[in-house]
């Protein structure tokens, strides 16, 4: 079976999505903000931010794993993404272990389904392209890796990160 087999690339509301768990686009705090971080801790409900403030904070790169509480999804594991600076800050690496990093979470939990949405490219600047490809490998490498994990959701919001994975998604 093709590892493409094993991906949805859909645009939708992640925070509508019945998976094992969701990845939360954070910010450092993990306590809310604006975008996905700020619709999924609206979707939770109040008890998120409680459990949050539990984690002490996340540092970019790193992943850390709550309850969903009144979403459709079990659990959601919070990243936190770069700024991006021009490229040359070590913005790919970071990137690139905010999802190797959820993914492995998501192998330790045994977790069957995974939604990502576009970490870092929204208010944070990374480059749309650029950080597609980083997605998709790392959920390419990862579901080679996870026999556990059968299906890994992209879940965009616009059109354009849409058709960004969709075209990748034939490359990779």
């Amino acid at each position: 079976m093709d590892w493409r087999d094993r991906i949805r690339i859909v645009q939708a509301d992640i925070t509508t999505l019945a998976v094992d768990a969701i990845v939360n686009a954070a910010n450092s705090s993990l306590l809310g903000g604006g975008g996905v971080d700020g619709a999924i801790h609206r979707a939770a409900g109040p008890e998120l931010v409680f459990e949050c403030r539990m984690l002490h904070g996340c540092r970019p790169g790193e992943a850390k794993l709550t309850k969903g509480y009144r979403l459709r999804a079990g659990h959601i594991i919070h990243t936190v993404g770069p700024v991006w600076r021009g490229g040359a800050h070590g913005e790919p690496e970071t990137l690139a272990n905010c999802y190797r990093n959820c993914f492995a979470i998501a192998k330790a939990q045994h977790f069957r389904t995974l939604a990502f949405p576009a970490i870092s490219t929204g208010i944070y600047g990374y480059p749309k392209e650029p950080g597609s490809r980083i997605a998709l490998t790392a959920g390419k490498v990862a579901i080679e890796d996870n026999s556990v994990l059968e299906r890994v959701t992209f879940c965009l919001f616009d059109a354009e990160n849409h058709a960004i994975y969709e075209a990748l998604a034939r490359q990779i």
